[in-house]
């Protein structure tokens, strides 16, 4: 197993306290430190980060190479074709991209970033194919939506065909657009819908999207690995609107929102606080990492927000954001060392089941 140097140190630092406790031998100790090596260098995160960086240098490529003006007109002829030559044209290109990025899957599934990368210009080739579809059919505004509901159904048939949890992100991205667009331009109801305003939608919205992909994905094991990316952007639609709810409440103007009362906003406050403990709550209880790690993240981002709602105005700023500093320090140590703990408990539990 690779872990990094201080990951090493913590390894290290527990395996060595287990000896001097009696609780592990010499024998075992080499054993448990033979298990693990030290890299000088996160290989996987520099690939990871090469290929995301790669792809934007090809961005600013193609988008340097727009600037040049004889490189303009070359593009003007070729792009004076109908926007349907033009889907179509970008359509095969991402057919194209995906063949490739399936063929690569099949010969080098190591390569996870690489292939992930090759995904994801398919799935950009895709977004542009769509949008010159609506051009071309002439959706105008108030059809807009529905090529978002396309893109969403295409990236969701792609990225559990392939499989690559890339293209279904994608999907879910463009699921949650659709849904903002039906819900607000669409529909012609505006700031709301139903008495609810976006915010408020999007709670709803992401607890829907928690709901029905645990459950399907529980339900259907070959795609069991979709859970994970489809929890995180719910969660994350839920939390950021229930924050947003917290400040603005269910207001769908800036005139309405600027006369209400602190106290009438308060008790989205406290429904945000509670989602937040809930979350803790589940991810306690079942050992859900990612819904205990949500709950923990906004629980405070709750705190904090509240914490310059009140005391902002009415503190000095020097001794404020000197109360934040001392804050957040605690909480950086305090969370050190859950996980530090955490490393130690998984380790021994690793240490008891050899025996």
């Amino acid at each position: 197993m690779q872990v990094s140097k201080k990951e090493g140190r913590v390894l290290d630092k527990a395996i060595n306290h287990w000896l001097e406790n009696d609780i592990i031998s010499e024998a075992e100790r080499n054993r448990l430190q033979s298990a693990y090596k030290v890299t000088s260098f996160d290989w996987k995160r520099i690939a990871k980060y090469s290929f995301w960086l790669a792809i934007t240098c090809i961005v600013i490529s193609i988008s340097s190479a727009l600037a040049d003006k004889w490189l303009i007109e070359l593009f003007k002829k070729l792009f004076s074709a109908p926007d349907s030559v033009k889907c179509i044209g970008f359509a095969a290109l991402s057919g194209g991209l995906y063949f490739l990025g399936l063929r690569r899957k099949g010969q080098y599934s190591n390569k996870v970033y690489s292939n992930e990368a090759i995904f994801f210009l398919g799935a950009a080739a895709t977004a542009i194919s769509i949008t010159f579809l609506g051009k071309a059919i002439d959706t105008g505004t108030g059809h807009f939506s529905l090529l978002l509901l396309l893109a969403a159904i295409v990236y969701a048939a792609l990225g559990l065909w392939f499989p690559s949890k890339l293209v279904w992100l994608f999907s879910l991205l463009s699921l949650g657009s659709w849904f903002g667009a039906e819900t607000g331009y669409a529909s012609g109801w505006g700031a709301y819908y139903l008495g609810m305003n976006y915010p408020l939608r999007f709670v709803l919205f992401g607890f829907v999207l928690v709901f029905c992909g645990s459950y399907a994905f529980n339900q259907w094991q070959s795609r069991n690995e979709f859970l994970g990316p489809t929890k995180a952007v719910g969660l994350l639609y839920l939390f950021i609107a229930l924050w947003i709810m917290s400040i603005f409440g269910n207001y769908g103007d800036g005139e309405s929102w600027q006369r209400a009362n602190q106290i009438e906003l308060f008790h989205w406050s406290i429904l945000f606080a509670v989602a937040a403990i809930g979350s803790i709550y589940h991810g306690v209880k079942y050992d859900d990492a990612m819904t205990r790690g949500f709950g923990l993240t906004f629980i405070f981002i709750n705190l904090y927000t509240r914490f310059f709602e009140y005391f902002w105005e009415g503190t000095h700023k020097a001794i404020f954001f000197a109360l934040l500093a001392l804050s957040f320090w605690y909480l950086g140590t305090k969370a050190e060392k859950i996980w530090q703990l955490s490393l130690v408990k998984n380790l021994t539990s690793q240490s008891t089941r050899t025996h």
